[in-house]
């Protein structure tokens, strides 16, 4: 009976230390496998992260560049509108500086093909009404014909002459008919 105890309790302990130790080791598996799956996820994750901020910042760079883009085009307009060319006394001839300017300008309207423009001739205050408006018209008819010249199409640009009507600077000097001595430029 005694042998018979001492296998009952060897099989008691023995049997549940067995499964016991059965269950751990496929519990360890489980781990292992748990493990190798949460690495990955999180190498997925970083991966992902890593990819959104490399995505950022490329996003950051493109806004970058096209604010740039857009305040060198803002920066060409403004030369478009606020550079006027300017003639000699009684001229419609146009001078060396305001080839350079209208080149610029044609470089501009080239690149903004939807763009049309108005040339206002002026002129200074000597001579008469008449003399003066047709004056103006010839000055902003050779700045027409010179862009027209350099590609831009002459149905985008139409002239108009002010004559001595619409005055940048006020006096009666030859610093003021110098600045009213101009053809000048605006979009329609």
């Amino acid at each position: 009976m005694r042998k018979k105890l001492w296998i009952f309790l060897a099989l008691a302990f023995i049997i549940p230390g067995l499964l016991l130790t059965a269950s751990c080791a496929k519990k360890a598996v489980k781990d292992d496998a748990a493990l190798a799956k949460q690495a990955e996820d999180e190498a997925a994750m970083k991966a992902r992260e890593a990819d959104e901020k490399a995505r950022q910042e490329e996003l950051a760079q493109q806004r970058a560049l096209e604010e740039e883009r857009l305040k060198e085009q803002a920066e060409l307009k403004d030369m478009f509108l606020n550079n006027d060319i300017y003639f000699e006394f009684d001229s419609s001839t146009l001078t060396a500086d305001a080839q350079l300017i209208l080149k610029k300008k044609a470089e501009w309207l080239q690149n903004n093909s939807g763009v049309m423009s108005t040339i206002e001739g002026h002129c200074d205050d000597r001579g008469t009404n008449e003399y003066n408006l047709a004056l103006g018209d010839r000055r902003a008819t050779s700045a027409k014909n010179f862009l027209v010249d350099l590609g831009i199409p002459a149905s985008r640009l139409t002239t108009i002459s002010y004559g001595e009507e619409k005055a940048f600077a006020m006096g009666h000097n030859e610093a003021a008919w110098k600045q009213n001595r101009r053809a000048h430029f605006s979009l329609q």
